[in-house]
C-alpha cells in the first residue's frame, strides 16, 4: 500500500495578470489634429471676412522681421493707427513746457503789477484794489471795491477815477504779453422786493466798461476773447449783499 504514501501536489492557478493600460499618445495626436483644423477654419474665415489692408496688418503683426514702433503692433485688424509711446511722451513734455512758460509769464505780470520798489505812494494805494491768483483758466486779476473807495459810481457802470488809473496800468502791463483776455463782471445782491433786479444788466455794463477802458489804455481789441456777466451768482463773501462782492475780473487766459 505504498501508493497511499505518495505526496499530494496541489497546483494553484492564479487569476490571469491584468491587461496593461493602453497608451494615451493617440489622444494627444487627436487633440493636435482638432486644434489644427480649428486654426485652419479660422484662417479661412479671416481670409473671407477681412479686407486686403486688414490682412496686411495681420501679416505685419506676425512677421518677426517687422519692428513694431506703435503700441498696438502695426495697423491692427481694424486698420486703426495706434499712438506711439514716444509721441505721447512728447505731447506730455510739450504740455509741461507750456504750463511752465505760463507760470513764468504770470509771475512777471504779477511782479510788474504789484512791484513797489520805486513806485509812488499813489500807485501803492491803487494796488490795494488788486488781488491776483492763478487758476486752471489763467491768471485772474481781480479789481475790487475797498471801504469808501468804490470802482464805480454807486449802482451804476460809471467808472470812478481810481478804476481809470488802474485799467491804464493794467493795459500797459498786459500789452507786453500775447495771451488772450477775458473780462467778467460781478456785483452784490440786491433786495428781492425791488421791482427790477439790476444785477444782470449792471454786471454786464460794468464788464463792458472795463473792456472799453482797457482798449483806451492800448490793449488791442482783438485780444479780448469774451466779456461775461455773472450777476450776483458768484459772491466772494458769505453775505451776498456785501459790497465787497462788487468786482471785475480781468483774466489772462492760458
Amino acid at each position: 500500500m505504498a501508493r497511499d504514501n505518495a505526496p499530494i501536489i496541489i497546483k494553484r492557478i492564479g487569476a490571469p495578470p491584468a491587461a496593461g493600460h493602453h497608451g494615451g499618445a493617440w489622444k494627444v495626436a487627436y487633440a493636435d489634429f482638432v486644434t489644427a483644423m480649428m486654426a485652419f477654419f479660422l484662417l479661412m474665415w479671416l481670409l473671407n471676412a477681412t479686407t486686403e489692408k486688414q490682412r496686411q496688418g495681420l501679416a505685419d503683426y506676425f512677421d518677426p522681421t517687422i519692428v513694431n514702433t506703435t503700441s498696438g503692433g502695426g495697423d491692427g485688424v481694424d486698420g486703426g493707427q495706434a499712438q506711439a509711446p514716444a509721441e505721447g511722451q512728447d505731447q506730455a513734455a510739450a504740455s509741461a513746457d507750456r504750463a511752465q512758460s505760463f507760470e513764468e509769464m504770470a509771475r512777471r505780470v504779477q511782479d510788474e503789477l504789484t512791484g513797489t520798489g520805486a513806485e509812488s505812494m499813489q500807485r501803492v494805494n491803487l494796488l490795494r484794489h488788486v488781488v491776483i491768483r492763478v487758476t486752471d483758466e489763467g491768471l485772474v486779476i481781480e479789481l475790487g471795491d475797498i471801504v469808501d473807495e468804490p470802482l464805480f459810481a454807486e449802482d451804476s457802470a460809471e467808472p470812478a477815477p481810481v478804476l481809470r488809473e488802474l485799467t491804464a496800468i493794467l493795459a500797459m502791463v498786459l500789452g507786453r504779453v500775447r495771451n488772450q483776455v477775458a473780462v467778467a463782471g460781478h456785483v452784490r445782491a440786491y433786495p428781492e422786493m425791488m421791482m427790477e433786479n439790476p444785477v444782470w444788466p449792471l454786471s454786464d455794463a460794468r464788464a463792458h466798461a472795463v473792456r472799453d477802458l482797457l482798449a483806451r489804455g492800448g490793449l488791442a481789441a482783438g485780444r479780448v476773447q469774451r466779456v461775461t456777466a455773472h450777476g450776483d451768482r458768484r459772491p466772494r463773501n458769505a453775505n451776498p449783499m456785501d459790497p465787497a462782492n462788487d468786482r471785475i475780473e480781468v483774466i489772462l487766459l492760458r
